[in-house]
């Protein structure tokens, strides 16, 4: 590990300006989000352009990748929290020995999951009662995103290490890199320009895929040349039973709570469809979902890039053991994430039939759109309290306490709450204002929990630290 560049950042990160050091750590956490949103959105503007069936697919295949991606990704958070307390803790060896254990973990477990989501596709989307005109372009767009699941793994893991030690700018310049090449694949591929074979949907999985690709063989060059601040070598990728276990320890739960997140909205893809089928349109709804989907993902960008920065900060902050500084930090990061998110909720009100038109002119989405904004929009900067007190779980390693918050917002409160007023209303109105409350319910519980302080322990001082 180049301890210089670590070093420098530890000390601005445990003793400098908070507010200055948790921007200069978000804002390239910041324009990554923006620039992942800018291809999602590019992705919905082009398959817009086939039609209401083909842009409603890719949103009733991620949920499905999300949910065995999730599983994965607590061991990346367990990995997250012990390099970066050690970091914090100045014990950089082990902060090595961790990474390399993450990331051949995460080697192994994605090819697994790549398998079995390819073949398992078919019954999954019949499970979520995907309606027959989107099903054939989910299963294709489904299969193809799995196929790629083994680089995406290790272009996550590539981001958690980098983020752990406080390098923020080279997974962007990544990122960026291959969310460019997604972008200029697009259109290319699903519409057949320029000799490129016309494949519609499935073009847009394929571009997805190859950049990817593309990201992970870059990610995985620069950590095994010591070119960045850690240095995986064929020592520390040997499998350690005794770290293996730890990490289990710590990501099991975070597994826990991500992959019954994920799986909380396959269910509620089946609700949307349920619920839009008996008092609507079904292909309407999800379509206005999806759309917003995307909306609220643009503003989530610059919330997200804040709380991922504080996750570096609390981590490090937790493992020096300066428990005041952290909690002063969490504090900092919910009031400007408030902040944001309620500028991002009034600009999405006021332009709600530009937003929508631009994407897809159709006047049954346009008119689905009035309920979001009616029964939905107002509780979203909620959502940036609730994911900042998320963050400070997992980093500081209390990945128990995340993964219960999680399963509270959805399974508890969000999925009861959307279909039962649903039913209630019997419109689509109950649906979002289910999804509303579940967004200011959850925050006032993370925020309370937060409050009382028993985060404020280091995992790394467990046996064989």
């Amino acid at each position: 590990m180049r301890n210089e560049k670590v070093a420098r950042m530890r000390e601005e990160i445990l003793n400098g300006s908070i507010v200055k050091t948790l921007l200069v750590l978000a804002y390239p956490l910041i324009i990554n989000q923006l620039v992942q949103v800018l291809y999602n959105l590019t992705d919905t503007f082009w398959l817009g352009k086939l039609g209401r069936v083909e842009l409603a697919a890719p949103g009733t295949a991620w949920p499905l990748v999300w949910f065995f991606m999730s599983i994965g990704m607590g061991f990346a958070t367990a990995g997250f929290a012990f390099v970066s307390q050690y970091v914090g803790a100045g014990e950089y060896e082990k902060a090595n020995r961790a990474a390399g254990a993450l990331y051949s973990l995460m080697m192994l477990f994605a090819v697994g999951v790549g398998l079995f989501g390819v073949l398992s596709a078919p019954y999954l989307l019949r499970f979520m009662s995907v309606t027959d005109t989107v099903y054939p372009y989910a299963l294709a767009y489904t299969r193809v995103i799995f196929a790629g699941i083994p680089f995406s793994f290790t272009l996550f893991a590539f981001n958690f290490l980098l983020r752990a030690i406080g390098d923020t700018r080279t997974p962007v310049k990544i990122n960026m890199a291959t969310v460019f090449l997604n972008i200029l694949l697009d259109p290319l591929l699903i519409f057949g320009w320029f000799g490129f074979p016309r494949l519609g949907v499935m073009g847009a999985a394929i571009a997805t895929m190859l950049s990817n690709t593309l990201g992970s063989l870059v990610g995985g060059y620069l950590l095994f040349t010591g070119r960045v601040g850690i240095h995986l070598t064929m020592e520390n990728l040997k499998p350690d039973p005794a770290f293996y276990s730890r990490i289990f320890r710590v990501g099991i739960p975070s597994s826990v709570g991500s992959s019954t997140t994920a799986l909380g909205f396959v269910i509620l893809t089946k609700i949307i469809f349920t619920l839009g089928g008996a008092f609507g349109n079904a292909d309407v709804a999800f379509s206005t979902y999806s759309i917003t989907n995307r909306l609220t993902n643009f503003m989530f960008a610059f919330s997200d890039g804040i709380s991922m920065a504080m996750g570096t900060m609390i981590g490090q902050t937790v493992g020096a053991e300066l428990y005041d500084r952290a909690k002063t930090i969490a504090e900092k990061a919910m009031a400007i994430n408030f902040t944001i998110l309620g500028a991002g909720t009034l600009l999405f009100i006021l332009f709600r039939v530009e937003i929508f038109r631009f994407f897809i002119d159709d006047p049954a989405i346009i008119a689905e759109s009035t309920k979001v904004v009616r029964y939905f929009s107002a509780f979203l900067p909620f959502f940036g309290i609730f994911s900042a007190v998320n963050n400070v779980f997992r980093s500081s390693g209390h990945t128990k306490k995340s993964m219960l918050l999680a399963i509270f917002r959805l399974w508890v409160l969000r999925l009861p709450l959307s279909y039962g007023l649903g039913v209630l209303f019997r419109d689509t109105a109950g649906m979002w204002l289910g999804m509303g409350l579940s967004n200011f319910i959850g925050a006032l519980v993370a925020l309370a929990w937060f409050l009382r302080g028993s985060w404020m322990s280091r995992i790394i001082d467990s046996p064989s630290s």
